[in-house]
């Protein structure tokens, strides 16, 4: 059975954001991310059982902490407007932190391989879970149309944040994505709810 807990085994998933966000997935070996971890191969395979664990432990670890980190955000704010507010900062925040991490989520969360899909799919289905709570409170309050598809406005939620942080990376962080907060959140406020423009609190 692999280790999952050490020093070593967050080493490893540092380097293995490093190296896949540098080199992709498939062409990722495992003996350049024990390179970049200053360990033998031997050793990482003592913590994982494959590349493919790998990546799926990379999404589980640093998705993990953003979701933890979210909930604990999200907690502090009272009414859906505040919440979806802090939805985008947080988002955009925790990423533009690690452009190695922005850069690998937003290319191996689009795994077309089925085995990783339904190895990360549980930390994504968290995620979409905060996104929904928000919008079923907005509904509650009403706030947002009572006639809203939830699905939808949950996927418009995600898909927005997600290409913006794509637009990001593909400048090579060189815009002040915390200057995007407002505009994005204006922008799902109004597709959530109308014309009328909301204000976070």
């Amino acid at each position: 059975m692999a280790l999952k807990k050490g020093e070593k085994y967050e080493v490893i998933i540092e380097a293995a954001t490093k190296v896949i966000a540098r080199h992709g997935y498939y062409e990722a070996k495992v003996s350049q991310i024990a390179k970049e971890a200053g360990l033998g191969d031997g050793t990482v395979y003592l913590y994982f059982k494959n590349k493919q664990d790998i990546l799926i432990s990379v999404v589980e670890e640093k998705m993990g902490n953003f979701i933890e980190l979210l909930k604990e955000r999200l907690a502090t704010k009272q009414d859906c407007l505040g919440k979806l507010y802090q939805l985008v900062e947080t988002h955009f925040d925790f990423l533009s932190q690690d452009f190695n991490l922005a850069l690998f989520t937003q290319v191996e969360l689009r795994q077309a391989n089925r085995e990783i899909r339904a190895g990360i799919e549980p930390t994504i289905k968290e995620y979409y879970s905060l996104i929904n709570k928000i919008i079923e409170k907005g509904i509650e309050e009403k706030v947002f149309s009572e006639n809203l598809n939830k699905r939808a406005a949950a996927s418009m939620i995600f898909g927005t944040l997600d290409e913006t942080m794509t637009s990001w990376v593909m400048r090579d962080g060189r815009f002040d994505i915390h200057a995007r907060v407002e505009p994005v959140y204006d922008l799902l406020i109004n597709g959530l709810k109308g014309k009328v423009k909301g204000k976070k609190v």
